[in-house]
């Protein structure tokens, strides 16, 4: 009642009235749950622990750069079978379970891969491993935004998934610091296997909260053979419009997810000389994070599209000045401040596009509709990040800067998308 802010803290909106006196304590669990698993996730990021780790380990760039698209796709593209499976299960929470203890055994061994191997090998091993930790995520993502639809009414899933971020956020910022602090070196293969090894303990403890979410037993129509599911369920694209309208505006607004790499290669090609860069990036996160997560969700329990406008028409214009720095201003550009600035607006904007997708399309349907959406949305999204992933191609023939500007174009026409969607909160 006191974080909610309403008048009756008791209003329960599109869930079951017997499940509507357990909304506190779901409300928390599913807070302390997001919590940890969102502190792992910024503890073995892609875009900064995980490309910094394949840099210090020798691996090569080739491999570094199939970072991220497997990260994100790996998750994505086979949620349209994995979402047939869910939807056999009336009890969901324990999807969401399992894939939490896989993904920590997937972040522990990637660890131990830094810490045993080097070059080649090491490089394979832990985009293999990656590819299981993304596999993992996808199954424990379609869980998530059935078991928060059926136990959180519809006014306070923004601030679920806000105060989880804030509070990750947090954490995240004073890992940062203590890493800048205690001057780590950054480039040791211990430093890695200490950092993966508290992430998949945070996974671990995750799982335990979770499991302690009282779900009702939902729905189970529609889980048939995968594969004939799936397909079935894509026809949601040609005859659903205003899902149609959704998944394109997703897609623009990849820009934001997109464009981090490229920020920090830049700032890795300025010589700055200054110990803990890694740090100073994983503060720019957390900071983003502590900060803008709680207005986001409050503003996506206002109006979900207004968010995804809002930030990606951040993302835009962030990406055409920091370009006109790089190019007109270099000496700016080097400062040891300036990248990581231009990251932690970034990954402002980008809270603010994860959180008004998530909460948009779970507002958008309700029961097993909701999976439908989430898995084909998230599924679609996928192969597109596959062939969003050429872009680092794209920057050896062109430049960096050439494609943060084509991906901030990308943004401008996620932004518009977003505006013509309906009104769903």
């Amino acid at each position: 009642a006191k974080l909610v802010n309403e008048e009756d803290a008791r209003v329960c909106h599109e869930i079951p009235d017997d499940a509507c006196h357990e909304v506190p304590r779901n409300f928390f669990l599913l807070i302390g749950s997001y919590v940890l698993t969102k502190l792992g996730d910024s503890i073995a990021n892609p875009k900064t622990t995980l490309t910094w780790m394949m840099d210090a380990i020798g691996a090569p760039v080739a491999l570094t750069g199939l970072l991220v698209p497997v990260r994100e796709s790996g998750s994505l593209i086979p949620q349209l079978v994995i979402a047939a499976f869910v939807r056999r299960q009336p009890v969901r929470k324990w999807v969401w379970v399992v894939g939490s203890l896989l993904q920590a055994a997937a972040v522990l061994a990637m660890g131990l891969a830094a810490w045993f191997l080097s070059g080649v090998a090491a490089g394979f091993a832990v985009v293999a491993c990656l590819a299981v930790f993304s596999l993992a995520r996808g199954l424990s993502s379609v869980a998530a935004k059935d078991v928060l639809g059926k136990s959180i009414p519809k006014t306070r899933r923004g601030r679920v998934n806000g105060f989880s971020a804030s509070a990750a956020g947090f954490a995240t910022l004073g890992l940062g610091a203590a890493l800048v602090a205690l001057g780590t070196d950054d480039g040791a293969p211990a430093t890695f296997l200490v950092l993966l090894a508290g992430a998949a303990a945070l996974w671990v403890a995750a799982a335990a909260l979770y499991s302690q979410i009282a779900e009702a037993r939902g729905e189970t129509a529609g889980g048939g053979n995968a594969l004939t599911e799936a397909f079935r369920r894509l026809a949601l694209l040609r005859d659903d419009r205003p899902f149609r309208n959704f998944v394109i505006a997703r897609a623009l607004l990849l820009c934001s997810a997109l464009s981090a790499p490229y920020y920090v290669i830049l700032a890795r090609s300025h010589d700055t000389g200054v110990a803990g860069q890694l740090g100073f990036f994983i503060i720019a996160g957390g900071l983003a994070s502590s900060l803008s997560a709680p207005f986001w969700g409050r503003m996506a329990d206002w109006s979900s599209r207004t968010v995804m406008v809002v930030a990606a028409l951040i993302t835009s214009v962030l990406g055409f000045l920091a370009v006109a720095v790089e190019i007109f201003e270099p000496v700016l550009a080097a400062t040891i401040w300036f990248y990581p600035a231009v990251f932690l607006v970034l990954m402002i904007a980008h809270s603010g596009v994860r959180l008004g997708r998530k909460t948009y399309v779970v507002d958008l349907a309700s029961g097993n509709r909701r999976t439908d959406y989430v898995a084909v949305s998230n599924s679609v999204i996928g192969v597109v990040l596959l062939l969003l992933g050429g872009m680092g191609a794209v920057a050896q023939v062109f430049s960096v800067p050439f494609v943060i500007l084509a991906l901030s174009s990308l943004g401008l026409g996620g932004a518009a998308m977003s505006w013509a969607l309906p009104e769903v909160t």
